[in-house]
This record gives C-alpha cells, structure tokens and sequence, in this order.
C-alpha cells in the first residue's frame, strides 16, 4: 500500500488518514467538521481543494475529508481510500432531498440501501443486479445514537441518482410507489465499494429540500440542524 501513496487524488502519505473516514461531499463541511469536531486537526490533503484532516474525537483517531458530488467522484475517493490507505470504514454526512411525506426539512435520512440508476456495478461483471446496503453494525449504531439524542430520522432507501436537472418529470414519482425515502447522488458508490474492498459504510444525511412540498432550507437551517448527523457520525466511530 505505502508504494502507492500519494495516490492522483490524495496527498497523503500511507498511515496520515485514519482507519475512519466522515466525508462530505463539500470540502468546506469537511473543514467545518475538523474546526468544530477534532482535537489538533492535522491538514493531509488539498489536491483540487478536497480538503482532508486527520485528529482525535474523544480520544479516538478519525479522519474527515471531502469526496465531491456524484458517484464518480465518491468512488474514486473511497477506492483510493479502501485499497491504499488502509481505511477500514467511511461514514457520509450530506444533504438529501426528501420523497416521503413524512420525512421533513432538518430530519436525518439513514440510508440502509441505495437504488440508483447508474452504471457503476457493470464493472464487477455480476450476472445480476447488485443491491447496494449499508452495514449494519453502523446503521444499528446510528439509529440508537439518533434515538438517544432525540434526532428525528427515518431509515430506509435513498436514490442515488446520476442526474440532479432531470428531464424525466415523472421519476419522483415511479421511485416513490417504490417506498424510496430520499435522492442524493453518491451512496451507492460508496456501498459498492465498501462490498467490492472489504469496508464498512454508512450513509447519513440530513434532509435540505423536499420534492413533496417544494420546501427548502435556509442558511439559518443548514446552520443550525446539519450539525446532527455529524453528532451521529462522531458519535458512532
């Protein structure tokens, strides 16, 4: 492993990112999350501005780091961290857009699986479709810590979609029938790869919009309620 960082998306060298991982799909939450979270945040990465920090949380060695929006993206950050840098787990903390009339602004949506209409998983050559979930070491972890601090969540699938200006104005809706909680862009990828490399993964995200009610979250908002799923986060490591 040590031979091949830094890799062509990280600058760090093997052994200066922690066996845990929370990443966001902004850089700058992440930089949030190392200001506001870590003991003597050390900077281990900058590599087109995805900020990356390495500290301790209550003791406890953990990393934070950007992973950009997309699956292509997630997915070359999480391989590069699974197969070079000796990271055993990653936790997303992003925004979602709810689907579900009961899942509200400033709620927290735990992704126990992700549909998704990209092509990701062809590369593995299944010879059927892949379901990817989150693990559920985690997933119970995170429901009790969101039960103990009194979050409202719901747990379910999430959509992780390759399109976010989409065309087909019916696709809420065909993916609602199907129980679908909530649309994002990344989880999937990161499922995936958790499987495919040996990692544990989880997707936590707070809900910014809803696709039922046209409501969406202010700056005072985002402020205020993103802060619970990185408790949920930290609080699980």
């Amino acid at each position: 492993m040590t031979d091949k960082t830094p890799t062509p998306h990280i600058g760090a060298k093997y052994g200066e990112i922690a066996e845990t991982v929370i990443m966001s799909g902004d850089p700058l939450r992440a930089q949030f999350m190392a200001e506001h979270f870590l003991d003597n945040p050390v900077l281990f990465n900058k590599v087109r501005g995805m900020l990356g920090f390495t500290g301790t949380y209550k003791g406890k060695r953990v990393s934070v780091m950007g992973h950009g929006m997309g699956v292509p993206s997630m997915a070359i950050y999480s391989y590069e961290l699974f197969n070079f840098y000796g990271v055993k787990k990653i936790i997303r903390v992003g925004s979602a857009g709810s689907m579900n009339p009961d899942l509200h602004i400033g709620d927290l949506m735990l992704a126990q699986g992700a549909c998704t209409n990209s092509n990701y998983a062809s590369q593995f050559q299944l010879s059927g479709t892949f379901a990817p979930i989150a693990d559920f070491d985690l997933l119970r972890a995170a429901v009790e810590k969101a039960e103990e601090l009194g979050y409202t969540y719901k747990v379910g699938n999430i959509y992780s979609s390759d399109i976010f200006y989409d065309e087909n104005s019916g696709a809420t809706a065909q993916w609602q029938k199907m129980g679908v909680l909530a649309v994002e862009m990344e989880s999937a990828a990161l499922y995936m790869n958790a499987a495919r490399y040996g990692g544990r993964a989880l997707c936590l995200c707070t809900i910014s919009d809803s696709l039922v009610t046209g409501e969406a979250t202010t700056a005072e908002q985002r402020q205020n309620s993103f802060t619970h799923m990185m408790d949920v986060a930290f609080g699980i490591i």
